[in-house]
């Protein structure tokens, strides 16, 4: 791994069970994530993605191209545009910086209306480990 490599993209399908179980999942009860009504009562259009859910599928776009043994030190994300039923998120990413086998990612999630997702995350991959053997292209 070194400063400057691009991580493959994930395309991640954004579906009403995503966002329902991954609400679920995080113990989010939030009505905007699984009740379109109410969601439709409090000015979204539909249902959207909660931050737990993105910061989990943030986490698994880097261990998937880090391999098993990555170990996620930092996660610093901040949301933008929702993620809606029926758009799709594309996941990239480049590593910023190498410090031993210290690496710090940036991190966007983009969909159709925009940037969904924008952070960096700091991650470990011991020494001697293979790292972008995973590819995470197209797998949800």
């Amino acid at each position: 791994m070194r400063a400057g490599d691009e991580l493959a993209p994930l395309e991640i399908p954004i579906t009403r069970t995503l966002i329902v179980a991954g609400a679920i999942a995080s113990r989010d009860y939030q009505d905007v994530h699984h009740d379109t009504e109410l969601a439709h009562q409090k000015g979204s259009p539909d249902i959207f993605m909660n931050i737990l859910t993105t910061n989990g599928l943030v986490g698994r776009y880097i261990t998937d191209h880090f391999g098993a043994t990555a170990v996620l030190r930092k996660v610093a994300i901040r949301l933008g545009a929702p993620n809606y039923p029926g758009d799709t998120m594309v996941l990239t990413g480049s590593v910023e910086k190498v410090d031993g086998d210290r690496a710090t990612v940036r991190v966007v999630g983009a969909n159709g209306i925009g940037k969904h997702v924008t952070g960096t995350v700091t991650v470990t991959v011991p020494a001697g480990e293979p790292s972008g053997s995973t590819s995470a292209e197209g797998r949800a």
